[in-house]
């Protein structure tokens, strides 16, 4: 086994690890929320699809590469392949959904009472869930074309038609074919990226509006910040990330479906950059997240109902 190997499957072996630690522990602190009596935000249950997202991202990619660069490369059957690859490109996509809904979303909360979307700031908590189960359902659409061209890597079929990923294989076609196939794969991800650039510049001009508001306010103090103001500097953060890692994945992604034979290092690199997001976008929630106090005021709130019940119970 080479060294490179090794080094690759270290990289895919943490990366795996510790993105899907990350978002267990987020999973699991929003499953305390709800068992605790938390009031569940709407942001929460969008970030609940993107933890899901995230996972299905990670494992269906991170643990066959692994197991790939260190050696085991025969070890899933054609229904396995189509299977696992089909997952990971819909968890990569609600993941983008999810990051766009957010940012959306948290963009006409913030935006002022007089705008034009003040009467959409009141019906869209309506449609959150609906928006979040319509991404679901686009995604396992659009990437039904995954279940028709991969194919397990030892096949019977002429090794010159098929691209080699490590442990499955794709079918290959004509340049068309396949740069058709990459425009409507990447078409939905242009459109929801878009949209998640035009809310991140509105809250940030919305931001700095605010900020030149509560100088002129407060001349000889510096205010705390709002948690609106707290949320949307986190959801930002995260769009940030998010778009900066898709831009280099986007790029390797459409190398992968135009290049007729894709190179090792293609193929490496894109994986690693693929799981980059998920692995990391937990912790930059948790770094900003406010669960423990909610927890606590929860648990506060549900001692002095107790309280209340036993002295009525007294009486």
């Amino acid at each position: 086994m080479a060294a490179s190997d090794v080094a690759v499957g270290i990289i895919f072996l943490a990366q795996t690890v510790v993105g899907a630690l990350g978002n267990s522990s987020l999973l699991l602190h929003y499953l305390v929320l709800y068992f605790t009596g938390c009031r569940v935000k709407h942001t929460d249950w969008i970030l609940q699809h993107l933890i899901v997202a995230n996972l299905l991202t990670l494992l269906c990619k991170g643990v066959p590469q692994t197991m790939a660069a260190f050696g085991v490369k025969i070890f899933l059957s054609d229904v396995g392949c189509k299977l696992l690859f089909y997952l990971h490109r819909v968890g990569r996509g609600v993941s983008i959904g999810s990051t766009c809904l957010l940012s959306v979303f948290q963009a006409i909360k913030i935006s002022p009472e007089y705008s034009s979307c003040s009467e959409l700031k009141l019906n869209i908590p309506k449609y959150i869930g609906s928006s979040t189960y319509l991404g679901w359902i686009l995604y396992l659409l659009v990437n039904v074309v995954f279940l028709l061209h991969m194919t397990e890597r030892r096949s019977n079929k002429n090794i010159t038609i098929l691209k080699d990923f490590g442990y499955c294989s794709g079918v290959r076609h004509d340049t068309t074919t396949d740069s058709l196939y990459t425009a409507l794969l990447t078409f939905p991800d242009a459109i929801f990226v878009g949209l998640m650039l035009w809310a991140s510049s509105s809250m940030v001009l919305i931001l700095h509006r605010h900020k030149q508001r509560m100088q002129q306010v407060h001349r000889s103090s510096s205010p705390r910040s709002s948690p609106e103001s707290r949320a949307t500097k986190t959801i930002l953060l995260l769009v940030s990330t998010f778009v900066s890692f898709y831009t280099l994945s986007c790029m390797f992604q459409v190398s992968l479906g135009v290049i007729y034979n894709p190179s090792w290092f293609v193929v490496i690199t894109a994986a690693i950059i693929s799981g980059c997001f998920p692995a990391v976008s937990p912790f930059l929630l948790m770094s900003r997240d406010s669960t423990a106090s909610r927890i606590h005021s929860a648990w506060i709130q549900n001692r002095k109902n107790g309280n209340h019940v036993r002295k009525i119970y007294i009486i």
